[in-house]
């Protein structure tokens, strides 16, 4: 007998509903599975959910509190949204059709939710905005940078777009800030040897001792990035950069820059990892330096071509 399609459930709070497979086990009873595969989770929380009718199976039906383990079906559950700050600052819906949905994301919001961000993230916001449960990331940029990201409306054609992405069929322009190459911030061999615009060709890989952190190491490159000065400040030994990455590794650009002897300004990753900021007062007087400028790609469905720009700034020149 055929398992039935993925339940589409209604959101809570923009929050989509998440789903558990059920393994081969011999747990008595579903409360027992939920205790011991969730861990994190209070027995007392799940007791709860299952008595409010929390708690449904493959068929949309509320499962009670004593529910036997059924191995190989699905359960679906609401997760408790606790108390988030709110993050201060808001998203921008730049493009929207049938297919696609192009938004403007501020610095500090998360793109999905993860750890401490459910509700205060790009996508719940943007689920409560329009309505869309489908809506999904094609790609994304991380908490602390600003900028564009593209969502899929369409579970069908979703995998076409983020097929983009991953074979580098997708034109990506970043904007950043960060010391001047000459004569301030470095040493002079280094100052010397340093000319711009340049291509850095590396190997990244996570640091053993930092895994927050990425580094060059030897071996076949794995990370390119086109850098490009485009305009020093007039007071500040500072200057605006465009980072055009052909790949997409983890902390790519500021990678890159740092490597240079050039740290994002406002990165507190590169070139010392901070200690993370307190969840109920983050500083956001000191944004990462970094945008995600434009996008431009030719459409997998329609043929078309496609580009894409942010209009958020960067810090004033």
């Amino acid at each position: 007998m055929s398992r039935p399609p993925k339940l589409a459930l209604p959101l809570r709070d923009g929050v989509a509903a998440s789903v558990l497979a059920c393994p081969p086990g011999d747990w008595p009873g579903l409360l027992d599975f939920l205790v011991e595969r969730m861990p994190g989770v209070a027995p007392a929380v799940w007791q709860q959910r299952l008595q409010q009718g929390e708690v449904l199976d493959e068929r949309g039906q509320v499962l009670p509190l004593h529910a036997p383990y059924r191995p190989g079906s699905r359960v679906y559950y609401w997760r408790s949204l606790a108390q988030e700050p709110r993050v201060p600052f808001e998203a921008r819906i730049l493009f929207q059709d049938e297919l696609l949905l192009v938004a403007d994301k501020p610095h500090f919001l998360p793109v999905l939710p993860s750890g401490r961000y459910v509700q205060e993230t790009l996508l719940t916001r943007l689920r409560l905005a329009t309505g869309l449960a489908e809506l999904s990331p094609i790609h994304r940029i991380d908490r602390e940078t600003a900028g564009l990201v593209v969502f899929s409306l369409q579970p069908a054609t979703r995998g076409a777009y983020q097929a983009l992405f991953r074979e580098r069929a997708v034109g990506k322009v970043y904007e950043a800030v960060a010391g001047l190459p000459e004569p301030l911030g470095l040493s002079l061999s280094l100052s010397l040897s340093l000319s711009l615009p340049l291509t850095r060709r590396s190997r990244l890989m996570e640091r053993s001792e930092a895994f927050m952190q990425m580094e060059e190491v030897p071996g076949e490159p794995n990370a390119e990035t086109q850098i490009e000065l485009l305009q020093r400040h007039a007071s500040l030994p500072l200057a605006r950069y465009r980072l055009s990455p052909s790949t997409g590794q983890k902390h790519q650009l500021r990678a890159h820059m740092n490597a240079l002897g050039l740290p994002l300004l406002g990165d507190r990753i590169y070139p010392q990892l901070l200690p993370p900021e307190p969840a109920d007062a983050p500083d956001y007087r000191q944004p990462l330096q970094l945008l995600a400028q434009s996008l431009s790609f030719q459409d997998p469905i329609s043929g078309q071509q496609r580009r894409f720009e942010s209009e958020l700034r960067l810090m004033a020149f």
